[in-house]
Parts: C-alpha cells; sequence; structure tokens
C-alpha cells in the first residue's frame, strides 16, 4: 500500500518559517497529481497548493506568494515551504496524492486525491 508520511509541523511565530516534507515511498504514480490540504479546527478543508506530473502548480488564494511547493521525483519526497506565516495558517496540514491522471484544473480540487497522509499539525502564535 501506498503511504503518505507528513513531517515538518512545529510551533512558529507570524513572520515565521516552516518547511513541510511528505515521504512518498511507494507512491509510483508518476503522472498524477499530488498537493497539499490543511484544516483548521471548525473550519473546512482547504486546499493549499498542487503540483501535476507536467510541472504545473496552482496556489490557494490564502497562501499565494508564501508558500512553495515542490515535488523530489528521485526522493520521493513532497515538500511545502511556508514563509511569512500567519495565525491563520495555524491548522492540520495533510499531504495528498492521486492514484490516476489528473488535470491541472484539478490540482486544488479535493475530490482529485485519493491517497491522504495523516497530517502534521503546525501552530502559529
Amino acid at each position: 500500500d501506498v503511504q503518505l508520511v507528513e513531517s515538518g509541523g512545529g510551533s512558529v511565530q507570524p513572520g515565521g518559517s516552516l518547511r513541510l516534507s511528505c515521504d512518498a515511498s511507494g507512491y509510483t504514480y508518476s503522472s498524477n497529481c499530488m498537493g497539499w490540504f490543511r484544516q483548521a479546527p471548525g473550519k473546512e478543508r482547504e486546499a493549499v497548493a498542487g503540483i501535476g506530473n507536467d510541472g504545473s502548480i496552482r496556489y490557494g488564494d490564502a497562501v499565494n506568494g508564501r508558500f512553495t511547493i515542490s515535488k523530489d521525483i528521485d526522493a520521493d519526497t513532497l515538500s511545502l515551504q511556508m514563509t511569512n506565516l500567519k495565525t491563520e495558517d495555524d491548522a492540520m496540514y495533510y499531504c495528498a496524492a492521486s492514484s490516476t491522471r489528473c488535470w491541472p484544473s484539478a490540482l486544488l480540487d479535493g475530490t482529485t486525491y485519493n491517497i491522504w497522509g495523516r497530517g502534521t499539525q503546525v501552530t502559529v502564535s
């Protein structure tokens, strides 16, 4: 089975930075999409960023310009560099992957993804 394991979460002050990583060992669907989502208590899940096999990248409006998604195929790792963190970024962050081909237009659609990690907590205060 494919497993996604997130790491890198923690506590940081507003304005600080964190780098999240997602170990995607066993995930060999190189033609498909991977992404980051987040969910804060009492709020709906929110798309953070997605990356397609063709290099297409999409960011959620709330993080555009502050977060950077990247994929290291050789290392089977998906990363999310977060800068200028704000209190509203406080949430559980989840790594996600699709086992079927997806299109760039679907990168921020949660229904695109059918493989999810357990999440890593980011606290900004």
